[in-house]
């Protein structure tokens, strides 16, 4: 897996933890907001992974 897909992922991982800390302290629009950048990590991560995967392919 490229580098950038795992820190796409650690960043992901990272905004669940924070999420779910929001959510548990009753602090919904910074719970929405960490939802949201989960989002955005997540694709980064799959977009780094498969275009990866499609270097290795074409080498």
């Amino acid at each position: 897996m490229p580098r950038l897909a795992l820190y796409a992922l650690a960043a992901c991982v990272l905004a669940v933890a924070a999420a779910v800390v929001s959510f548990v302290q009753g602090a919904w629009i910074g719970g929405i907001v960490w939802v949201l950048l989960i989002g955005v990590t997540s694709n980064m991560a799959w977009y780094y992974h498969r275009r990866g995967r499609a270097g290795r392919r074409a080498a």
